[in-house]
């Protein structure tokens, strides 16, 4: 990933020394270190629009927002800020959280697992090759079975208790983009016959076609790159908003989430981010990325263009960046 940044660092005076991100924060540092990754980013026309679904297909591919929200509550933006995405699967965090709160950790184990596919988001091939099934709640499968497991068997309350609860993270009223919405609802059918695969198997939890448009419609909300960073920036305080006050998870459940992020959050792209970034993060086909450096910071990145696997490119740029000159890795002793 290094060699992202190569050739266009030499073009810039970087203005934040290694650590910039370490407290307590200079806001002008931050400032910068964000206004240098977007500069860095921002022409490059790697990937491709989401295009089997079609509402995704037409998103203006030069957008390119990156927000920081930090464990104190200081928030950072550059960039087209103001833009509204659908959230997709960056949706599946926040139901995985949720079912932890509602069921336990433990119910999560035992009913969807917590091991990396390694394979595709959308593949019917990892149920069939895993003997768990589902295997994971932040690839399609094991979301739309962690959505059935979530209390209440009536659709309008199960939606309700989401949406309340997106509400929370971000700190104001989401609402669904109808577009995105019906166009999702019309292109569903891969997604059908994975939950009718797992109800085969006893490893979804309640009625297919009412859990999968539960499921659907949470991955058509809209966010902005702000909402996205400071809904993480909940995990990045260990459960409790750093803007609101409200406690909303146990900080045992935002461990588990984050280790959960941090081996499938860019599905099997994710041992490579984790061995190159080192943060917990979680991508959305929408162009969306979240990463979450515990106790400090969350980063939120957002572009159209996706890479292979369905990541955004400029996005995942953007993060590796800020994270480098930020001394950001779990796995490090720096501070």
């Amino acid at each position: 990933m290094k060699t992202w940044i190569s050739s266009a660092f030499l073009s810039f005076i970087i203005l934040c020394s290694t650590g910039c991100l370490a407290r307590p924060y200079d806001p002008q540092k931050v400032e910068q270190v964000l206004n240098t990754a977007h500069a860095l980013y921002k022409d490059t026309n790697a990937g491709t629009n989401a295009d089997y679904i079609p509402a995704l297909a037409k998103v203006d591919s030069s957008l390119f927002a990156i927000a920081i929200v930090t464990a104190d509550g200081q928030v950072f933006t550059q960039g087209d800020i103001d833009a509204t995405f659908s959230i997709q699967s960056i949706s599946k965090v926040f139901t995985l959280a949720l079912a932890m709160e509602q069921q336990g950790s433990a119910a999560i184990v035992d009913k969807i697992g917590v091991n990396a596919t390694g394979l595709p988001f959308n593949s019917v091939a990892a149920i069939e090759l895993n003997q768990d099934r589902s295997v994971n709640p932040l690839v399609n499968a094991g979301a739309m079975a962690t959505v059935s497991l979530l209390e209440g068997d009536k659709a309008q309350q199960k939606w309700q208790s989401i949406a309340t609860w997106y509400d929370q993270f971000a700190g104001r009223e989401l609402a669904v983009m109808n577009e995105v919405y019906q166009s999702e609802s019309a292109t569903n059918g891969h997604n059908l016959a994975i939950a009718e695969l797992l109800k085969s198997y006893d490893r979804f939890y309640g009625d297919v076609d009412m859990n999968l448009d539960i499921y659907t419609r949470q991955c058509s909300v809209g966010v902005t790159t702000k909402d996205l960073a400071m809904m993480a920036s909940v995990l990045a305080n260990g459960g409790t908003h750093p803007v609101t006050g409200e406690a909303l998870m146990t900080a045992e459940n935002v461990q588990r989430v984050l280790a959960v992020m941090a081996t499938a959050g860019l599905y099997e792209t994710s041992g490579d981010w984790a061995f190159q970034v080192g943060l917990p993060a979680k991508s959305g086909v929408g162009g969306g990325i979240i990463a979450v450096m515990p106790g400090k910071f969350a980063i939120a990145a957002f572009s159209p263009k996706l890479d292979e696997a369905g990541n955004s490119v400029r996005a995942q740029r953007a993060i590796d960046y800020i994270a480098d000159k930020a001394n950001a890795n779990v796995f490090s002793h720096l501070d």
